[in-house]
């Protein structure tokens, strides 16, 4: 295996454990580095998660490795900071992680017998639920989903969440004509003058749509993410198509670029069917 296996990578997990504790220490260490805040790495956290999933979607192994590390290390450095205001230890983190892991699958580690992975997941539910009572003492079901989660999927689990207790439309029909309700709402809010209302109706038609991927079992992150990626590569298709006839977006005409972005939509299909 590439750069090593699992067992063989205790020791040079140490030593990124050690120069994270070099770059902290605050007399020697990096300025940068010491004064930054649990706030602060939270914020390089998600943009490192994004940049990983990035690298996914890209199925670049080279990007997936650096990426990895990159997310790896501000989790071992959010961990330090922690450890230093005398929170928990990085040992903490693993025995709680790996205890959790034991206990949510009795299946491997137990007794437990499942059918498929249905099973399995209905298993992990209802450890977190009836064992490990998370959420216990919370007002709301919801309060499971963190609130720091970016939108689109943090509306896709909340959704689901409340789905779990039977609040939900009863297929993926109801909420086709639920997507049509919003639209129209929200073509009667654009034609008035209440920009507050013109963005809450964006929202809801958001959030319907984002129910409908639930229900097809469609990912809507994952969906919008492959979306972007698509119109990012069409778009580029006509940059550069542009650039050999001496022009750029700016000076082609809007019938140009259509006519190109049907070009590009063309070769996708061709290369679909290889």
């Amino acid at each position: 295996m590439p750069g090593g296996s699992f067992p063989e990578a205790e020791e040079r997990f140490g030593k990124l454990l050690a120069l994270i504790e070099t770059l902290r220490d605050p007399v020697s260490g990096c300025p940068w580095d010491i004064r930054q805040t649990k706030a602060d790495v939270g914020r390089y956290l998600l943009e490192e998660t994004c940049e990983v999933l990035d690298a996914v979607d890209r199925n670049s192994p080279a990007a997936m490795r650096e990426e990895l590390g990159d997310l790896l290390f501000m989790i071992l450095f959010l961990a330090r900071i922690a450890e230093e205001e005398k929170l928990f230890g990085i040992g903490d983190i693993l025995d709680e992680i790996t205890a959790k892991m034991i206990r949510r699958h009795p299946h491997v580690f137990g007794d437990a017998q499942v059918e498929d992975a249905a099973e399995v997941k209905r298993n992990w539910d209802r450890i977190k639920r009836d064992v490990e009572k998370r959420g216990e003492g919370d007002a709301s079901i919801l309060a499971r989903v963190p609130r720091a989660m970016p939108a689109l999927p943090r509306a896709q689990k909340l959704a689901a969440e409340a789905a779990k207790v039977g609040f939900d439309w009863d297929s993926a029909q109801s909420v086709i004509d639920k997507v049509r309700e919003e639209l129209e709402e929200f073509r009667e809010a654009l034609s008035g003058s209440d920009p507050d209302r013109v963005r809450d109706e964006i929202g809801d038609l958001l959030f319907s749509i984002v129910n409908l991927s639930r229900h097809v079992k469609v990912n809507a992150e994952q969906a919008l993410r492959a979306s972007n990626r698509k119109f990012e590569d069409r778009f580029l298709y006509i940059e550069k198509k542009l650039r050999e006839r001496g022009k750029d977006p700016a000076s082609a005409s809007l019938e140009e670029m259509d006519a190109l972005w049907e070009e590009a939509k063309k070769k996708e299909g061709v290369k679909a069917r290889r």
